[in-house]
């Protein structure tokens, strides 16, 4: 009886040889892994809500990566940061030894990034920022001002987070306030039917990084 060859690897299916086999040019993939949205379980994606725009201001951009979990952070530091892998697992033993704590490695993270896209001052100066407004308890200096039109029956709080832009849609308003993220003049409100009448202003603020005040005509 002849003998059977030993089985041996799978064969490697090249795309490129593929497509010179029916006729195509041939294209070159690379793949990357998927960077997990400030959520930590879906993609990033604008549509979920859950991403950091390149283009957003400094201080937005900041506070966006600081509310990233410290165990999400070690995730952008390997695939967003330009430390060497080597510098990063210092930094991660360092954390879990006790000799650096998670929130200074997330704001050298946090500068770094916003740095690669508004400049080092620019970096340096959201991270000041940062630890005024929420360290030490201040407000920023420069709280958007947004003019809202209401009819003579007002608008109740789930619309009124949705029209000052500080929530995508009202069911993300919903869903903020009742897990306490919203505050009214610096108040934790929790009721979406509140109703605000024209001629009101209103200090609204959403999580750590969304704040706006509304004026009611």
């Amino acid at each position: 009886m002849a003998s059977v060859p030993p089985a041996g690897p799978e064969p490697l299916v090249v795309l490129s040889d593929v497509q010179k086999h029916y006729g195509q040019s041939p294209q070159v993939i690379l793949t990357m892994p998927i960077l997990e949205g400030l959520d930590g379980v879906q993609k990033m994606s604008k549509s979920l809500g859950n991403y950091i725009g390149i283009n957003e201001p400094p201080d937005e951009m900041f506070g966006k990566l600081m509310s990233i979990s410290d165990d999400l952070m070690w995730r952008y530091y390997e695939l967003l940061s330009f430390e060497s892998l080597d510098e990063v697992e210092r930094r991660r033993a360092a954390v879990n030894d006790g000799s650096l704590h998670p929130k200074q490695a997330k704001m050298d993270l946090s500068e770094e990034i916003t740095a690669r896209f508004h400049g080092p001052d620019a970096g340096v100066q959201a991270r000041q920022a940062f630890d005024r407004r929420f360290a030490q308890g201040e407000l920023p200096e420069d709280i958007d001002e947004i003019e809202i039109a209401v009819d003579s029956e007002g608008i109740g709080l789930a619309h009124l987070l949705r029209a000052m832009g500080l929530v995508s849609s009202t069911s993300e308003a919903m869903r903020m306030l009742k897990q306490g993220a919203v505050k009214l003049d610096q108040e934790r409100v929790t009721d979406p039917k509140q109703v605000f009448l024209p001629g009101r202003s209103v200090l609204l603020q959403v999580g750590k990084r969304r704040i706006a005040r509304g004026h009611l005509v």
